[in-house]
């Protein structure tokens, strides 16, 4: 069991993990969906925009720009090319909105920060498109509790190895906060890190997986992140 001495930095996930990111994605998706409606019901439609996005994810990676390129397609693909121009200016229109959405800070996160930035060196790893997480990071006004900002185009075992060695530490002095499963913990529990899963109400479908045992040596969740500082024996 590891003292909070072995931890030298403490790492965050950024959307639904710092601030709400899923429900204006959703919002977009309902857009689209009405637009569809008159050719598929709404859980079709989704179901053939998901087929779109994982398909898109090797050329456009994640992000809001990449999701609408999506949904356009998908559109383009279901209408026969036939979409009118008016449905194209409606999702075009939405699109930008989400691009620009208010950002809403979780509760606790300004306060759970400030306490850990006194002891630990804080940084932000976030997967998406750079202009897009540039932007909610400045909205956000968290800037200043973080030591390093990590924009990386996936969050998978390679990808954190490349940062633990820009941050020069061993993978046992990293914890890990976030929201899924997938992209903040078990990469980094693999490595031979530390990760704290603190659940989100909605998860993006490529996010969720079926049960996995995790080792509870290094394995924590929590239901909201203002528990960590008090509860998590590793850093208190």
């Amino acid at each position: 069991m590891t003292t909070h001495a072995d931890i030298r930095i403490i790492g965050f996930d950024a959307d639904d993990t710092l601030w709400d990111n899923e429900p204006h994605y959703r919002a977009l998706e309902k857009v689209f969906c009405d637009e569809m409606k008159d050719i598929l019901p709404p859980e079709e439609s989704s179901a053939e925009l998901f087929r779109t996005e994982i398909g898109n994810l090797p050329l456009y990676g994640y992000g809001a720009k990449a999701y609408t390129l999506s949904i356009l397609e998908t559109a383009l693909r279901l209408s026969n090319d036939r979409l009118p121009a008016a449905s194209v200016g409606r999702i075009l229109e939405a699109g930008k909105k989400l691009v620009d959405s208010p950002l809403r800070l979780l509760d606790d996160v300004e306060d759970v920060l400030k306490r850990l930035s006194t002891r630990y060196k804080l940084i932000v790893a976030t997967k998406g498109d750079l202009l897009d997480q540039e932007r909610k990071l400045r909205k956000s006004g968290l800037e200043p509790y973080f030591h390093h900002i990590e924009i990386m185009s996936d969050k998978q075992g390679p990808d954190y190895r490349k940062l633990l060695r820009h941050l020069d530490i061993r993978p046992s002095q990293f914890l890990m906060i976030g929201n899924s499963l997938r992209s903040d913990i078990i990469p980094v529990l693999t490595l031979g890190g530390y990760a704290i899963h603190i659940p989100y109400h909605t998860t993006w479908l490529h996010e969720k997986i079926e049960a996995v045992e995790l080792p509870p040596e290094r394995f924590r969740k929590f239901d909201s992140i203002a528990e960590i500082p008090d509860r998590c024996s590793w850093i208190n």
